[in-house]
């Protein structure tokens, strides 16, 4: 039985998302029209290019300026509290180096391997996110991830889960040195995942792997 593929082409960014479930197509055009940067750089613009209402004149008569009189000096005004400092970055413990001298280049195909909990070890944590080896920076970097899994050796830092993601999970890690991509799609903010799968469905290189508790 031969397998429909439908898919969606953004008018303004170009994008093309794919899938062969309709309603899963359906949720994933609808978050990405919610996050499209250039939509949104298009609709500021037509809001700041349209012509804004004349103010209309005043009527209120001018009143003359009062007679000016002696006063006391003013009090001393207090002056303001310095600001509360900021609230420290999310993150947790590190305790591996995205640095090296590692010699294990070569860049990795998809998809991230579904069953990799059962054939990997965890080689450490980054600010708080567990990460799964062999690593070797900066040319091998491993599975990333506990619910929400991305293999740092496909991926090909293109945005697409970045864009899709309705919660803000991810944000650009910087990894110079390795062949796939100098920066990679980081979930610092795993624990927000709603599992939606948009970020999993939308992954050209297929690096993605959502894993929902319970």
């Amino acid at each position: 039985m031969s397998t429909t593929v439908t898919e969606y082409v953004c008018q303004d960014c170009g994008t093309l998302l794919r899938h062969t479930n309709p309603t899963t197509l359906e949720s994933m055009r609808d978050v990405h029209n919610q996050l499209c940067i250039v939509k949104r750089q298009k609709t500021m613009a037509a809001q700041v290019a349209a012509p804004k209402p004349a103010a209309a004149p005043s009527t209120t008569a001018k009143t003359p300026p009062a007679a000016t009189t002696t006063t006391a000096p003013a009090a001393a005004i207090p002056p303001a509290p310095a600001p509360a400092p900021a609230a420290p970055a999310a993150g947790g413990t590190t305790t591996i180096s995205l640095t090296g001298t590692g010699t294990s280049y070569g860049k990795a195909e998809g998809p991230i391997d579904a069953k990799f909990k059962e054939k990997r070890q965890a080689a450490g944590t980054y600010q708080g996110i567990k990460v799964w080896g062999p690593i070797d920076p900066p040319g091998q970097l491993g599975i990333w991830g506990q619910e929400v899994c991305i293999d740092f050796d496909i991926c090909v830092a293109d945005g697409a889960c970045i864009e899709a993601c309705p919660v803000n999970v991810y944000e650009w890690l910087e990894t110079p040195g390795h062949p796939a991509s100098d920066k990679k799609a980081f979930m610092i903010r795993e624990k927000d995942c709603i599992f939606c799968m948009a970020c999993e469905n939308v992954c050209p290189p297929q690096a993605v792997k959502i894993f929902q508790k319970g």
